[in-house]
């Protein structure tokens, strides 16, 4: 079977168990702060195990992206040694919400692996749950019935403990005992030596877990204990890349056909054989490379497509790592010094067309983001590699605070580093290099610390309903609590059964306002946000001691948007709205939402362009956004449209977001602005009054950003603009064009600091000639150590520099001034000086103790500053006895 029929099979087989097989959501995670990507087929559904929501079915199927390079869950630095660890996957999955538990979950695992797969009986070993004393959870006698039944047995049935049993979600969560499932894959030699039940959970590259079914009880709370859920769940999850192994019959995951178009092409273009030493080979780096590229290639491939963009903070730094690690093993081990990932991109795309069609429709966008990417790292690498041969280690010991700078600064791997070092005849520091990264990770931790108490119910809470389309005021019910401490402070998180707040979702920032309790007499309780976790509408208060307030009874809870704030924020969302149509007008139909933000003060719009956006294109955007909020269009929204019929109206979708069967339309023109979208918005885009760009710019490959402003932001930026233009005209009085009188300013400036600059180097060569007469002999250094007179730092910089080349080595110069009544120093060494093992950096620094200050440098060049100018004549004196 092929890895396309493989993965049909599956949900063509948990549909004839009244399965509804829905989509798979997107790579990124959305409106779950506890997780950066969905690392699990269960994440989407998280809330429908707590309670907080509804699912369409009782029971369902699917298969789902999934990532796994942070948090609990990290497998990356595997991920190329090992045939089998993933950051991206597939995760096949069918779940029971309430409905069917373990008898039917495990006999139908059975039956498709035997029955439909054909996998062979007697290589299947399957593990229950032994139970665990401190929890209080038994062993788990009905899962241990159920395998007897179906095997015939006992003899492939293993006891696991609570961590290869017991599957939590985090630390909090619903969570249960599990019933995995593993395959024996190796030879039949290898199996007569030793059965295969010795080896399961012991990472063997071939006895290998392929399906896990979990059986979701629990929930954990803050304090570790557990808590009955309210219904019994089945989650189950079977990683699609090993059971494509075991039934293509390979020893790899990476000799599948899921692997091997991408790893065939790369052969091609570097001109090596994967394989040639056998794919379990985790010494040859050359296999390494290619299965580091095939696999990373996916994960960075679908994040992008799905919304996610490389960066350097959180979640896109996590794709821009995932991208380094695949180009430098190119660069390393397949001679790779030219963008190579790119090229990659169209083959995965047409492989997965079928499956994931948002990478093939979006393939020349991915393609591009890729490119730079690629382009960018490859000039760091070669900046790190020029800082690397900088190096001059004492004792021939690379210092691991260099190591990490490496590492850290210009995405150098340890063990490139230690390559390098080996060629040069140096070792590396190896505990200093984990210190300092040991040191980073508990600044991250720290940085990221948040916790949170468990969740004090107040009230059964019914349906959630949001009002906030219709009202800014409502009653409502309190319905749970919580406290949470971050790094800002303590918070408040309550949770209403009904509520007018709009929590922050696609860009639009969350209402603030307040929550006013009768209980007795009124209390006001302050809500500086709105957030949504999973399904649940947070209020948060940064109120203090609200505990009392809020378990005690009261008489009524209304609920109070801040009215003048959020209208501000539906002028800026609805203009949003308006600019993309306008956008793809003038721009062209490839406009694609990125990123947006909306607050009541600016809107910003990040958007697929691969141009800047000139003045006279902003302009034409500007006058038909601001064309289409004269014509005062009227808001018309339709409700629970089936998808498929929005999609025939011409709405517009954002790539990454995940839709329901079910979607809310924002219609501003059927012929203008269509799109799915469930934020707030103007009644008429005539309130919006006026909108103004502010800015453009480039946020990334293939991606431009636009800020603007509208209503009362927009006439204040225009009021200023006036402003300053009116003040300019009072300064160049009798002068009808301000703009030229400005330029020819600027143009006289520019005369004046060319003659500024000849004069200055006329002396600088004045003071350069003077040195050289200075010049001292001794041991055959020559010395030059003087206090000069320069007008800046880079005139001393300049002046060190044209006494060099007129030097003869081996020399030594040493240069103080100083400059807006600070001490300045410059050091240079000749090549062979450096070569003895003289440093410049080290002598600045020796040197700028004189004068209460610091500096560093290159080993032949460095300079220092201080604070202490009294000092300056102590430091050249001190200068003489160092070299």
């Amino acid at each position: 079977m092929t890895s396309h029929e493989i993965r049909q099979a599956f949900l063509d087989f948990f549909k004839s168990k009244g399965h509804l097989i829905v989509p798979s959501a997107p790579l990124v995670a959305k409106n779950d702060p506890t997780l950066m990507f969905n690392n699990s087929g269960m994440a989407q559904f998280k809330d429908f195990f707590l309670g907080n929501g509804t699912p369409p079915s009782k029971r369902i199927a699917d298969t789902q992206k999934c990532l796994r390079v942070s948090g609990k869950h990290n497998d990356l630095e595997d991920v190329g040694f090992d045939t089998y660890h993933h950051t991206m996957f597939e995760m096949l999955g069918n779940w029971s919400f309430g409905d069917y538990f373990k008898k039917e979950a495990l006999e139908w695992s059975w039956e498709l692996l035997t029955g439909i797969y054909k996998l062979p009986k007697d290589r299947i070993y399957v593990s229950v749950f032994k139970g665990d004393e401190k929890d209080g959870v038994p062993f788990d006698q009905e899962a241990w019935d159920i395998w007897k039944a179906i095997l015939g047995g006992e003899e492939r049935i293993i006891l696991g403990n609570k961590k290869d049993n017991f599957w939590e979600m985090g630390d909090v969560g619903p969570c249960g005992p599990c019933s995995e499932i593993h395959i024996d894959l190796r030879d039949q030699a290898e199996v007569d030596v030793k059965p295969g039940k010795e080896l399961v959970n012991a990472d063997h590259p071939q006895v290998v877990e392929i399906w896990n079914n979990v059986f979701m009880q629990f929930e954990r709370k803050a304090d570790g204990s557990l808590i009955t859920l309210p219904a019994k769940h089945v989650d189950t999850g079977m990683g699609f890349e090993r059971l494509c192994m075991a039934i293509q019959g390979k020893q790899s995951n990476y000799d599948t056909d899921i692997f091997q178009n991408t790893i065939q092409v790369i052969e091609k273009m570097c001109g090596k054989k994967y394989g040639v030493s056998g794919t379990l080979n985790t010494s040859d780096y050359t296999d390494i490379a290619m299965r580091v590229i095939a696999d990373h290639l996916r994960a960075v491939s679908f994040a992008i497509a799905d919304g996610q963009l490389p960066s350097n903070a959180k979640a896109g730094y996590v794709i821009r790592r995932i991208l380094r690690r695949a180009i430098r093993y190119g660069y390393s081990y397949l001679g790779f010094t030219e963008p190579f990932m790119s090229q990659l991109v169209p083959v995965l795309a047409e492989q997965f067309k079928n499956v994931f069609p948002e990478l093939k429709s979006q393939e020349e966008f991915v393609t591009r983001v890729v490119l730079e990417e690629e382009k960018s790292f490859l000039r760091t690498l070669e900046l790190g590699i020029k800082r690397f041969e900088s190096l001059s280690p004492t004792g021939g010991v690379i210092d691991g605070n260099i190591v990490f700078e490496l590492s850290d600064t210009y995405g150098f791997p340890v063990d490139l580093t230690a390559l390098l070092a080996k060629e040069k005849g140096y070792k590396i520091d190896e505990a200093g290099y984990e210190k300092a990264l040991a040191e980073q990770k508990n600044r991250s931790r720290q940085d990221a610390a948040k916790e949170a108490t468990d969740w004090v119910e107040i009230s059964e809470g019914s349906d959630f309903e949001f009002l906030g389309y219709d009202t800014l005021e409502a009653t409502a019910q309190l319905i749970k609590y919580r406290k949470v401490k971050t790094k800002a402070g303590e918070e408040y998180h309550i949770v209403l059964d009904r509520t007018p707040f709009y929590a922050e979702m696609g860009g639009q920032v969350g209402d603030t306002g307040e929550l006013r309790i009768t209980n007795g007499e009124l209390r006001i309780i302050n809500i500086v946000d709105t957030k949504k976790e999973n399904d649940l509408f947070i209020h948060v208060s940064r109120d203090k001691n609200l505990d009392e307030l809020l378990i005690a009874p009261h008489s009524s809870l209304i609920a109070k948007v801040d009215a003048h704030r959020r209208q501000n924020i539906m002028r800026n969302h609805t203009a949003t709205h308006l600019m993309l149509a306008a956008m793809r007008r003038v721009l062209g139909t490839h406009i694609v939402q990125k990123g947006s933000y909306q607050n009541d003060e600016v809107t910003r719009f990040d958007f697929s362009h691969f141009a800047k956006v000139t003045d006279e294109e902003l302009a034409q955007i500007e006058a038909i956004v601001n064309g289409k909020i004269r014509e005062n269009i009227a808001l018309k929204t339709h409700v629970n449209i089936p998808i498929d019929e929005a999609i025939k109206m011409g709405a517009t979708a954002t790539f990454g977001e995940k839709y329901g069967d079910f979607v809310r339309v924002v219609e501003f023109d059927p012929n203008f602005s269509v799109e799915l979208c469930g934020g707030t918005h103007v009644p008429a885009t005539g309130e919006i009054s006026l909108f103004k760009f502010i800015s453009e710019g480039s946020v990334s490959a293939g991606v431009r950003r636009v800020e603007a402003v509208t209503g009362e932001k927009a006439f204040e930026l225009l009021n200023d603009e006036l402003r300053i233009t009116n003040t300019l005209r009072d300064m160049f009085k009798g002068q009808k064009d301000v703009v030229k009188a400005v330029e020819g300013l600027l143009a006289e400036k520019a005369a004046l600091q060319k003659r500024i600059e000849a004069l200055e180097n006329e002396k600088l060569a004045q003071v350069k000639d003077a040195l050289l007469t200075q010049v001292t002999h001794t041991n055959g250094v020559a010395s030059l150590i003087a206090r000069v007179e320069v007008p800046n730092a880079d005139a001393l910089k300049s002046l060190v520099y044209q006494l060099k080349e007129q030097s003869q080595a081996p020399f030594y110069i040493v240069l103080g001034t100083v400059l807006g009544g600070k001490p300045q120093l410059a050091v240079m060494l000749s090549d062979d000086l450096v070569a003895q093992g003289k440093h410049a950096g080290n002598i600045v620094k020796e040197l700028a103790k004189e004068v209460k200050g610091g500096g560093g440098g290159q080993p032949f060049f460095a300079t220092a500053g201080g604070s202490d100018a009294s000092g300056l004549d102590a430091a050249l004196a001190k200068a003489k006895g160092i070299v």
